[in-house]
């Protein structure tokens, strides 16, 4: 079971209830230190389970949050030693269940904690100037890779394409209620996703377009199967986010979906070849609904939800109006690809 180790610094007026976050079976080792720095405070630092981190930072926040010096910071524990062993409970069949309290319920599926997940999307989400460098350059290195019919040069764009933190920022928001989080989700995955297709478009202006190729016409037929596909990535994509795999490796999950039919369209338009075009930008357009779709599902199924029950009651409704959305819209998406 991985380790987070968790500081927390307890101004002298809140002393009185750190025995109350202490409680519980779900801290594995804690010790404390006075913090000079801030006069009279009190740094505890405990060990926890991953699976328990979400719980335990609700609690703390409950229990101080409202005090001035209040501050919480957590670390990935690589190693510790001696080393910690689990503890097998002896439970009677006569005995009832342990009611467990909510900071004793474990994360479902050992996922990362709903600030750890909070912390990486924010970062992922900035719109800076290494971000955009690396919109444009995924995006010229996907259109020479689709000109040229070379497989691996497309695979390679999507491995630098960083299209999943506002996807997965936009379906978090919507999971979580919070309007600032989605504003700049959706700003950050607009402004990449214009980008990639102006320059896509001059791409297509000037280089020489032969719809025969593979890259270009499997991307111009658009089937129901696209829909499972698109599912399926975006599912994968958000699950994987959750347990904390590597973001360069999950990328690839929801690029392969949202890079290669934006190119191909754009590569189109500039050429001037219409209704290719917007076949591949049908494609596109599926994709986007069935990734942000699998995303807030999966995001809800994990049970990533707000930490206040007032938030919560928010956030539901936002919910109910998304997968609303979004089904709709994949509803007519589907009839049109199946006409079409």
């Amino acid at each position: 079971m991985p380790l987070r180790q968790i500081e927390v610094v307890i101004p002298d007026s809140g002393k009185s209830s750190i025995e109350k976050l202490l409680e519980g079976d779900t801290i594995k080792h804690f010790w404390s230190e006075s913090s000079a720095e801030h006069g009279e405070s009190c740094l505890i630092k405990v060990l926890v389970d991953a699976a328990y981190t979400e719980q335990f930072l609700d609690k703390a926040d409950q229990l101080f949050g409202n005090y001035e010096d209040f501050r919480l910071v957590m670390i990935s524990v690589d190693a510790t030693l001696p080393r910690i062993e689990e503890k097998e409970s002896e439970v009677d069949a006569d005995e009832e269940p342990k009611e467990l309290k909510p900071w004793e319920e474990p994360l479902k599926g050992v996922r990362v904690s709903r600030e750890e997940l909070y912390s990486d999307i924010s970062d992922g989400i900035k719109l800076t100037r290494i971000y955009m460098a690396m919109v444009i350059l995924s995006t010229i290195v996907a259109a020479l890779g689709i000109l040229r019919d070379n497989t691996a040069v497309v695979i390679g764009a999507m491995v630098i394409a960083p299209l999943l933190a506002p996807n997965v920022g936009l379906a978090l928001s919507t999971t979580l209620g919070d309007l600032k989080l989605g504003l700049k989700s959706l700003k950050t995955n607009l402004t990449g996703l214009g980008v990639a297709l102006i320059i896509s478009v001059i791409l297509g202006v000037f280089l020489q377009v032969d719809e025969s190729i593979y890259q270009i016409a499997s991307r111009t037929e658009v089937h129901l199967s696209d829909i499972a596909l698109a599912l399926a990535s975006g599912a994968a994509g958000v699950l994987a986010y959750t347990v904390g795999m590597s973001a360069a490796v999950i990328g690839v999950m929801v690029a392969v979906a949202l890079l290669p039919p934006l190119v191909t369209a754009g590569i189109l338009f500039g050429d001037m070849q219409w209704q290719l075009a917007f076949y591949a930008f049908l494609l596109l357009m599926t994709n986007v609904i069935c990734v942000n779709l699998a995303a807030v599902t999966t995001f809800i199924l994990q049970g990533i939800r707000p930490r206040t029950w007032y938030e919560t009651k928010k956030a539901k409704q936002a919910n109910k109006i998304a997968l609303l959305l979004w089904i709709s819209l994949l509803v007519i998406l589907a009839i049109i690809i199946y006409y079409a």
